[in-house]
């Protein structure tokens, strides 16, 4: 498991990480997120020893992670890692080769993965001469030459086609069954939601909400009511507590208490418009943030 304890991060005036709490289980998916310059980068930047915590700690199954324990960590950044000029499957091996592999078991383990994410056909290419969205496959088989125990990464998704990212999610589910610890950021939050059982997110430098996503939900004091219909919008001032998200002919949502009398909804309705389709659930992740970060 990994952990942050009260971890605090200043530079100059600004306090990037404020007494940041939070753990990422083994065998989990951890969405980890927050506005841009909330802290998400620095954080993982400590996990690595990039920067030194000011107070608080990181620690790895109960212990301060110290730099033998890191080569079993995995890092992707948001930033390209990779030297542009070295040929794809020469500069994975070297860097298998730094975290203490052979060259045969880091040429074993970078041929796997680069024919698992399907640019074995660019082994010999420089790294400058492939695409974005390669040159991410190739960052990932980076974070992947060693096999880490823990895998962190830093908007993996940025800039891959939706064909791509099917590709990236499997594989991220797929090392989480085997047991491995992902903790990853992002900013598409519907893909979190499908993707993590547990989320945590943070906001200037705080964390405002952590846990698994399911009981956060569920948790919630309120639910989301979804409702399309034919014609104009209705008037929804007669129903107490209702807070209107968005209304527009056709379609409105709502944000209701969790006891609210449904009937009482969608008689608002009836006999004056044709309801197509009307569902009531839990917030959602997207909605969950935006309360969480008060903006």
């Amino acid at each position: 498991m990994l952990e942050f304890d009260c971890a605090v991060k200043r530079f100059d005036s600004l306090t990037a990480l404020d007494r940041c709490t939070f753990a990422a289980q083994p065998g989990r998916l951890t969405g980890f997120l927050g506005p841009n310059g909330a802290g998400k980068t620095t954080a993982m930047r400590a996990v690595f020893g990039l920067l030194r915590l000011d107070a608080g700690e990181v620690r790895w199954r109960g212990s301060p992670v110290i730099g033998a324990e890191r080569v079993r960590f995995g890092y992707m950044p948001e930033e390209r890692g990779l030297y542009p000029r070295m040929r794809v499957r020469e500069q994975l091996v070297y860097l298998g080769e730094l975290c203490g592999r052979t060259s045969l078991e880091a040429g074993r383990v970078t041929d796997r993965w680069l024919e698992r994410l399907g640019v074995a056909g660019r082994a010999t290419a420089r790294v400058d001469e492939l695409s974005h969205g390669n040159q991410q496959r190739v960052q990932l088989v980076a974070a992947l030459v060693n096999e880490p125990d823990l895998l962190v990464l830093d908007e993996p998704f940025a800039g891959l086609d939706p064909i791509a990212m099917a590709a990236m999610a499997d594989l991220l589910e797929e090392l989480a069954r085997t047991g491995v610890t992902v903790l990853f950021s992002s900013h598409q939050l519907d893909l979190v939601e499908d993707l993590c059982e547990d989320v945590v997110i943070i906001d200037q430098g705080r964390v405002v909400l952590a846990g698994d996503l399911q009981d956060l939900r569920a948790a919630t004091p309120q639910r989301v009511v979804d409702i399309r219909y034919r014609g104009p919008a209705p008037e929804w001032s007669d129903l107490p507590q209702v807070e209107v998200l968005v209304s527009t002919n056709g379609s409105t949502r709502l944000k209701v208490p969790r006891d609210t009398e449904i009937p009482a909804l969608l008689a608002q309705l009836t006999g004056h418009r044709e309801v197509t389709s009307f569902s009531y659930q839990p917030p959602t992740l997207s909605d969950l943030f935006t309360a969480a970060v008060g903006r």
